[in-house]
């Protein structure tokens, strides 16, 4: 596994050129391995305009880098609000529209979220867009964050995100779905090999991010990628720690709380290696499960 990081510094345009270029941009062994980007943003807040310009020069830099997916935290055109309801778009709207054309200009597949247009209220929707501009998957964030009444402004989806990235099978989740291990072990029995959670995880609690990433990638067999926001909003305080964890729970690349972007090369043939020379799956008695959630209480 080759990691390579790149910190950035967006506030000096050819400062940033200057550190997103140079020799660490190797090429990945496209036979073994997929190398996808964590795009370590902090947004402008509520500008989606803003946020996009800067988000280019990310997409481009990882395509440059030989990156086959660029993955953006959590609504990171505006920045998360669990309350918000401006810049509330369809799949037709102006941000994903943009997404869709970087996603074609640079040849590289884009995994993005916003606000998505729903009745009676929005959806918070990643979508991964192919790297021909096409939407290749759709995923409205399940487990909405109750403490910051995110339900009361946002309805919950109820579908999975699935996508093929080469030879890799691709899920999404968004951000509070990392403390929710059912999700991730559905996506498993999909036979899905990463799983991409764009989040704004904050820095109060980012000691339970690391837990849940490499939890969820160990009982799972498979890669996750946490790709969180940084910076000050004025819903919460953000300190990226954005990582990768393989099929062993182990992590295998790391940001600091920069912005940066962050690469990971990603075996399929390991998820598989793994998930063969230890077969945890087929343990799981899922139908029992169901029948003892079921059961009653049995009254003292």
């Amino acid at each position: 596994m080759q990691v390579v990081k790149k910190d950035v510094g967006c506030d000096d345009l050819q400062g940033f050129q200057r550190s997103m270029t140079g020799s660490e941009c190797s090429c990945p062994d496209a036979r073994q391995t997929i190398r996808v980007c964590s795009a370590q943003f902090t947004s402008s807040w509520e500008d989606p305009e803003k946020s996009l310009a800067r988000a280019e020069l990310f997409v481009r830099h990882a395509a440059d880098c030989g990156a086959k997916l660029i993955c953006f935290p959590e609504q990171f055109a505006t920045g998360w609000d669990p309350e918000s309801q401006k810049n509330i778009q369809t799949p037709d709207g102006s941000i994903v529209t943009v997404l869709r054309e970087f996603a074609k200009d640079y040849k590289i597949a884009i995994l993005g979220s916003f606000r998505e247009q729903s009745s009676p209220f929005p959806k918070n929707t990643a979508l991964a867009i192919g790297n021909d501009g096409r939407i290749l998957a759709s995923y409205a964030k399940i487990h909405l964050f109750s403490p910051s009444h995110e339900e009361n402004m946002f309805i919950p989806g109820s579908e999975l995100g699935i996508f093929s990235l080469g030879s890799l099978t691709c899920g999404i989740a968004i951000c509070y779905d990392l403390r929710f291990p059912a999700l991730f072990r559905i996506y498993a029995h999909k036979g899905v090999q990463a799983v991409f959670v764009p989040s704004a995880w904050p820095q109060s609690r980012i000691r339970y991010w690391e837990l849940f990433v490499t939890a969820r990638a160990a009982e799972n067999q498979m890669y996750v990628v946490g790709v969180n926001t940084t910076g000050k909003t004025p819903v919460d305080t953000y300190s990226g720690a954005s990582i990768t964890a393989d099929p062993h729970g182990v992590i295998v690349s790391r940001a600091n709380a920069a912005e940066q972007l962050l690469f990971s090369d990603i075996g399929p043939g390991e998820v598989e290696k793994t998930r063969n020379a230890f077969p945890v799956g087929k343990d799981c008695r899922d139908e029992l499960y169901h029948v003892l959630l079921g059961k009653k209480d049995i009254a003292d």
